[in-house]
């Protein structure tokens, strides 16, 4: 039996200058690409987004609102900053509603000695609240000079590797599943 389809979004929280955020997202995109082929991958990354700046009803605010609402799952690229989550983030999230709810979130978490985990647990009760399911697996990783070269490979790939493959199985349990339910008896009505 094939590995089913979907489309996967992988949204990059940081937008600060200076941002290790793409290092992580490359190397993540990367191990899709080489792991999971069957998964459509659309990177949104805030930075280029731009949430504080989108209006609502405006041809950029539409856009966006088309990409998360087309996704059929997320990953959340996010550091940690000040124990939380990048404030873009939480606009990026805040402007939608619908399009989140009944779908799957998982995510890819960096920073000081928690690996992000502490934005990671606040995350879950925002999108919870937007009747998203987050996944248990996550991959987190701490002081991030360390685990990647200067080339933004990994010293030590096999750890992350087969945390990355343990969220993409769950995330592709829960988005096939979810999608399904979704055709068969939409949600919210």
């Amino acid at each position: 039996m094939s590995a089913p389809r979907y489309t996967l979004a992988v949204i990059v929280a940081s937008t600060r200058e200076g941002r290790f955020a793409p290092v992580v997202t490359e190397w993540f995109t990367r191990h899709i690409s080489a792991s999971h082929p069957q998964l459509t991958v659309d990177v949104i990354d805030l930075d280029e987004v731009r949430p504080y700046e989108l209006r609502y009803g405006s041809e950029e605010f539409l856009a966006y609102a088309k990409r998360v609402e087309q996704a059929d799952a997320f990953v959340v690229v996010t550091p940690e900053y000040n124990h939380s989550f990048p404030a873009p983030l939480k606009h990026a999230v805040d402007l939608l509603q619908a399009e989140w709810q009944a779908k799957p979130v998982g995510f890819v978490s960096y920073g000081g000695i928690s690996g992000g985990l502490r934005a990671v647990e606040q995350l879950r009760l925002v999108f919870a609240e937007l009747h998203a399911t987050t996944i248990r697996e996550t991959v987190s990783f701490a002081l991030t000079g360390g685990p990647f070269d200067d080339a933004g490979r990994l010293r030590d790939p096999a750890p992350a590797t087969r945390a990355a493959d343990a969220l993409l199985n769950q995330l592709t349990w829960w988005a096939v599943a979810l999608r399904e339910a979704r055709l068969a008896r939409p949600y919210g009505n």
